[in-house]
C-alpha cells in the first residue's frame, strides 16, 4: 500500500525509462508512439496524448489535398511538449501518439469508419448501416478524418482496405494496447489510476455575451469516466488560478475514455482540452509567451489529483482487505 503520491516540493524519480511502440507505415523506423515511465510509478496517473503525432509520411502527404493547412489543423499542436514537461517535472508515465491523426485518429474507435472513402471493398455486412460503427465518420472525422470545415475533402483518392487494416494494426492497436497495460500496472501498484487524455482546441466562444470563453474543457463523459470528486477538485484548481473552464461542453470525451475508463476498476479518465492560443504565438504555430504559465498548471494539476486518486486507491485497498 501506498503511503501517497509525490507532493510539491518533491522531485521526480531519475530511473525514467523511454519505450516505442508500433510503427508508421511509410516511414521505416518510426515508431507510432513513445512511452516514457519511471518505476516504480512516484503517481497513479498516465498522460496520454493522442493527437500529437508529427511524422507524416511522404505517401500521406501526397496523397493530400491541402497538407499545409489540413496537416496542422487536424494536430493538437505541440501540447505533448506541455505534457512532457509536465511529466518530467511529477514523474507521471506518459504516452505520446508519433503517428499523425490524419492517418489514424487514435480517438476514435477501429470501425467508426467511413466506408465511402475505402477502395476496393464494400463495407461488412450491416455495418454501413449500424450508427455505432458511424459515429464520427458522419461528420468526416472517423477513424481515417475526410473533411474539415472550411477546406472539404482531404484526400484525392480513396484508402485501399489493406492500407486501413495495416495502420490498425500498426498504429492504433498497439497504442491501446500500451495504455490498457500502463493503466492497469499503475492502478494495481496504487490501487487507483487516473489517464489525463490531454487535447487541445481552437480558442472557444463565450456562451453569454460579455463573459469570458473558456480556456479548458474538462470532459468526463457526463460521470461515466471519473470519480466527481477528482472533477471537483480540477475546476477547483482552475477557479484559484483565475481561470475559466468548462465541463463536457463542447468535449465530453472521446473513444479514449469509453474504452479506458473503468471506474469501478479503479481507473479514472478525464479529457482536458486546452485552448491553444494560451500556449502559442500568434499564428498558433509554435511555442508562446504564455507556454511556461500553462506546463505550470498542468503540472499542479498532474499532482493535486494525484494525491486524490492515491486516497482513492488506499481506500480501496483496505475494502479489499477488509473482503477477504
Amino acid at each position: 500500500m501506498q503511503r501517497g503520491a509525490m507532493q510539491q516540493d518533491e522531485t521526480p524519480r531519475r530511473d525514467s525509462e523511454c519505450r516505442t511502440g508500433g510503427a508508421v507505415p511509410g516511414l521505416p523506423g518510426t515508431p507510432a508512439f513513445t512511452l516514457t515511465r519511471c518505476e516504480p510509478s512516484p503517481i497513479p496517473v498516465v498522460v496520454a496524448v493522442p493527437h500529437a503525432g508529427r511524422s507524416y509520411p511522404p505517401a500521406l502527404v501526397e496523397g493530400m489535398r491541402h497538407p499545409g493547412f489540413a496537416a496542422p489543423r487536424l494536430e493538437d499542436r505541440l501540447v505533448d511538449l506541455v505534457a512532457i514537461e509536465a511529466a518530467r517535472r511529477t514523474g507521471a508515465t506518459l504516452l505520446v501518439a508519433q503517428a499523425p491523426r490524419a492517418m489514424i485518429d487514435l480517438n476514435r474507435s477501429s470501425d467508426d469508419i467511413d466506408w465511402d472513402m475505402i477502395g476496393g471493398c464494400r463495407a461488412p455486412a450491416g455495418e454501413a448501416a449500424a450508427s455505432s460503427t458511424l459515429r464520427r465518420a458522419r461528420s468526416g472525422l472517423g477513424l481515417v478524418p475526410r473533411r474539415l470545415p472550411g477546406l472539404g475533402e482531404l484526400w484525392k483518392r480513396r484508402i485501399e482496405r489493406g492500407e486501413l487494416d495495416r495502420r490498425i494494426a500498426e498504429i492504433h492497436a498497439p497504442y491501446h494496447a500500451a495504455l490498457a497495460q500502463e493503466l492497469a500496472a499503475v492502478r494495481d501498484r496504487w490501487g487507483a489510476a487516473l489517464l489525463i487524455d490531454l487535447h487541445s482546441m481552437p480558442p472557444l466562444t463565450a456562451r453569454h455575451p460579455g463573459e469570458p470563453a473558456p480556456q479548458y474543457v474538462i470532459g468526463d463523459r457526463f460521470g461515466a469516466a471519473c470519480d466527481g470528486a477528482l472533477v471537483s477538485s480540477a475546476f477547483a484548481l482552475f477557479a484559484a488560478a483565475g481561470l475559466r473552464a468548462a465541463h463536457n461542453r463542447p468535449y465530453a470525451g472521446g473513444y479514449v475514455l469509453e474504452r479506458h475508463a473503468r471506474r469501478r476498476e479503479g481507473i479514472h479518465a478525464l479529457q482536458l482540452e486546452i485552448d491553444r492560443s494560451s500556449y502559442l504565438d500568434a499564428r498558433l504555430s509554435e511555442p508562446g509567451e504564455g507556454f511556461a504559465a500553462v506546463v505550470e498548471l498542468v503540472t499542479a494539476l498532474v499532482r493535486r489529483i494525484a494525491d486524490e486518486v492515491a486516497a482513492i486507491g488506499r481506500e480501496r485497498q483496505s475494502w479489499r482487505a477488509a473482503a477477504e
